[in-house]
């Protein structure tokens, strides 16, 4: 779900129900996403993100990305 002004965008990584409309409300809210900060500022809860794909939930492309990207830096941290 996008987030602030006309040029500087930031995101909200959610959960939808993919029978509702786009922009219904969400069913949980798992973190966000800065692209402007250097790096990029991303917040995921892992625990909900886990949670919800096994209860079935398929993220998309993007989200698959920043969850595998976040799972590798906090090992890489540990």
């Amino acid at each position: 779900m996008r987030f602030g002004t006309k040029k500087k965008p930031s995101y909200r990584i959610i959960v939808m129900d993919s029978r509702r409309a786009r922009q219904s409300k969400a069913l949980d809210f798992l973190g966000s996403y800065d692209p402007l900060k250097e790096p990029a500022d991303v917040h995921i809860d892992m625990e909900k993100a886990r949670a919800w794909l096994a209860k079935g939930a398929k993220a998309s492309q993007t989200v698959q990305s920043l969850l595998d990207n976040t799972s590798k830096s906090k090992k890489a941290s540990s």
